[in-house]
């Protein structure tokens, strides 16, 4: 349990300044390092998976609040697009965490392997992924949202790599789009954690310190450390030649889906 929370306070470190650095959301390095560890670790091998997975979404609800907040302050907030994502996010976070909790773990390890590709390609290339909305239909946001809220809880990722290209298919500009990304954040993780923690919550294989599938000393570590360094990430991106270290980490994220296939 010590092992794991002061890996995690280093993970949680790294992935804050990645975050601020890459505008790229936790998940994406959280998920493999914490699978990694719980395996080396020996907690429970038939859940390591969704554990990793479910406590990655529980770090999303601190730095959602935060992100969310700042985005309000600068009125870059759309709460009118907000509310018609949300009532769709919660539905699909809360239906798949139950639907999570009952695949294989080999199968969430594959998901997870594509996700990671389809990032790293869209990273290495420099491309910006736009999905086209031809927005005739008024309930398109509550599909949209289920859908969002759906693969963001299968993944453990706060769904911006999702709800941005979305968004900016609706004509909203960069900045619009990535804050309402960053409110919708929000409902994901708070539905997905606690379908996470129902779903987990009579099984007796879990592991002591664990409120469902979520793992407190993983959660405690990433949390208290990322919210310090996400931005001094931020910090390196003006003096950094980010889209160049973008290339550098789509190789990392290629070599990560790999060593997770193989």
């Amino acid at each position: 349990m010590t092992d794991i929370f002061f890996a995690s306070l280093l993970l949680g470190a790294a992935t804050g300044v990645l975050a601020g650095l890459f505008g790229i959301g936790g998940g994406i390095i959280i998920v493999p390092v914490l699978g990694w560890l719980f395996e080396r670790a020996n907690l429970a091998d038939e859940h390591n998976m969704i554990m990793a997975i479910a406590t990655s979404l529980a770090t999303i609800i601190p730095t959602s609040i935060a992100s969310s907040y700042a985005h309000h302050q600068r009125q870059n907030l759309l709460w009118p697009v907000v509310r018609k994502l949300v009532p769709g996010i919660i539905m699909g976070s809360l239906l798949m965490s139950f639907i999570a909790a009952h695949l294989p773990a080999q199968l969430l390890r594959y998901f997870f392997i594509i996700y990671l590709l389809y990032v790293a390609t869209n990273m290495l290339l420099q491309k910006k992924t736009v999905i086209s909305v031809q927005n005739r239909w008024q309930g398109m946001d509550y599909v949209a949202g289920a859908i969002i809220g759906g693969l963001s809880t299968l993944l453990g990722i706060g769904g911006g790599t999702l709800t941005v290209p979305y968004l900016l298919g609706k004509n909203l500009v960069m900045k619009n789009a990535v804050a309402v990304s960053s409110a919708c954040g929000l409902p994901i993780a708070i539905a997905s954690t606690l379908g996470y923690i129902l779903a987990g919550w009579n099984l007796t294989s879990l592991p002591k310190y664990s409120v469902g599938f979520i793992y407190l000393p993983a959660f405690l570590g990433i949390v208290t450390s990322s919210i310090f360094t996400a931005s001094i990430g931020v910090q390196l991106a003006s003096v950094l030649p980010a889209q160049h270290l973008k290339r550098y980490f789509a190789l990392l994220l290629f070599i990560i889906a790999a060593k997770m296939l193989w």
